[in-house]
């Protein structure tokens, strides 16, 4: 599968933004997604994940509550809709997929797929 993500951008303190992730291949269904962000100098941290079929979403505890992680299979797409968005959530931000759901929720580096990362910059 190839992952492409899009949607970042400069917003406020407690505005909202919405990336999207397009993926190639006909089996997107058969993949859990997953979203990440990473700072400069600092490690790749998981943000968010969901399942096959859409209906079971996990999120990182720094962003629970205000982001949502959703997905059409039959567009092949997945979102991140980021509301409240705060200065430290300014990261570039990856999609990714894999066949397996601890890869993703567990941040592992055996990942099979990443898309190219969007920035995401909240100003205060």
């Amino acid at each position: 599968v190839q992952l492409q993500a899009y949607g970042g951008g400069l917003v406020q303190a407690g505005g909202s933004l919405r990336l999207s992730c397009a993926a190639s291949g006909r089996t997107f269904s058969s993949y859990v997604m997953g979203w990440f962000r990473q700072v400069p100098g600092k490690e790749r941290e998981f943000v968010a994940a969901i399942n096959w079929s859409g209906d079971s979403p996990h999120y990182a505890n720094s962003v629970k509550g205000r982001f949502t992680i959703s997905r059409d299979n039959a567009e092949n797409m997945v979102y991140l809709q980021m509301n409240s968005l705060k200065p430290e959530d300014t990261a570039v931000y990856y999609c990714a997929a894999d066949p397996n759901w601890a890869r993703i929720v567990f941040n592992l580096k055996t990942i099979g797929a990443w898309g190219q990362g969007t920035q995401v910059t909240v100003s205060s």
